[in-house]
């Protein structure tokens, strides 16, 4: 599919940006992103492969971390690979059609996410409300299903990238992130964006913002579960299996909410914030995620050791034989 109206536009491209201000430093700014697209991959990848492999994790709470990984996954493929693009090359020339291409995904793998972290955070209630009935209420069954129901929401993306086909760019084709974003792109625009605006909103709100509200629903009901345990062990028991979401939902939701009510509400602030703030939202979640399960999770830490353990020996048998 075509997108983008470059017949009636004065422009047939964007440019994306990098860091502002600091484009003399690209080049040596490009080593730490290099590093945390690296650890993405590796982290990312090691979770989904560990746990497809091991039998004695296909359970709920690790089938809905696999979602996370292949959400994080997907995000950093359409975000990583501009931004090293622009450090590396200063490559900032994208067609309005791979602009509108690489907005529906990132949008997508971002709802995605959010819809993932709304599931686990409905598993932990179950575990942690309704304890003796949680392999009963969570079946594999069930958290398929949840899984098909998480892919079929994400299509409610779909008419925002045909709804920019009718506008007409002719302000300026510099987008002020290194990666194309809805509200960003409709800022160029010289013709009404009123409707893509007002369904923007909508999708936001009715993805993110009730997966939100819902997320912190779930947690009033554990809030009120872990207090009605009598001893204090027990407590801290039960919290500390909800650290590593809890870590999630702050990495994930925090910059988001900043940036969507500055962008929409906020007064004019220096391009800058904005980036680093869209930067924590999409950049972040998908390097630490791994990082904050594999220290949190011993069961994920003992898999990793003995797959790292596994290779070791291999390597002393394949130097012993030569």
């Amino acid at each position: 599919m075509h997108y983008g109206n470059s017949t009636n536009s004065i422009f047939s491209t964007f440019l994306v940006t990098g860091i502002p201000g600091l484009e003399a430093m690209h080049i040596w700014i490009s080593i730490p992103f290099s590093v945390m697209f690296f650890i993405t991959l590796t982290g990312n990848v090691s979770i989904i492969v560990i746990i497809w492999q091991e039998q004695t994790l296909h359970v709920p709470m690790y089938l809905f971390l696999t979602m996370l990984a292949a959400s994080d996954l997907g995000l950093s493929l359409f975000t990583f690979p501009t931004m090293l693009r622009i450090f590396w090359l200063d490559a900032r020339e994208i067609t309005f059609s791979a602009c509108f291409t690489q907005m529906f995904f990132i949008h997508t793998f971002q709802d995605f996410e959010s819809a993932v972290i709304l599931a686990m955070a409905f598993d932990r209630c179950v575990a942690i409300a309704y304890p003796l009935h949680y392999s009963s209420i969570l079946t594999n069954s069930i958290v398929v299903k949840i899984g098909l129901a998480i892919a079929v929401t994400m299509a409610i993306q779909v008419p925002l990238p045909i709804l920019l086909r009718r506008l007409y760019f002719c302000h300026s084709n510099v987008l002020s992130h290194s990666y194309c974003l809805h509200p960003d792109i409709l800022k160029l625009s010289c013709s009404n964006t009123r409707i893509n605006s007002i369904f923007g909103l909508f999708v936001l709100l009715s993805s993110m913002g009730l997966d939100f509200l819902l997320i912190l629903f779930s947690y009033i009901l554990i809030l009120k579960t872990v207090l009605s345990i009598a001893s204090h062990g027990g407590r801290l028991k039960a919290f500390n299996t909800c650290i590593s979401h809890l870590c999630a939902v702050i990495l994930f939701f925090t910059p988001m909410i900043c940036l969507s009510v500055l962008h929409r509400f906020g007064p004019k602030l220096p391009s800058h914030i904005y980036v680093t703030l869209a930067n924590m939202h999409f950049l972040i979640p998908p390097v630490m995620n791994p990082i904050v399960y594999v220290v949190n999770t011993k069961q994920i830490r003992d898999k990793i050791r003995k797959l790292l353990i596994k290779i070791e020996s291999g390597k002393f048998q394949v130097t012993f034989i030569t």
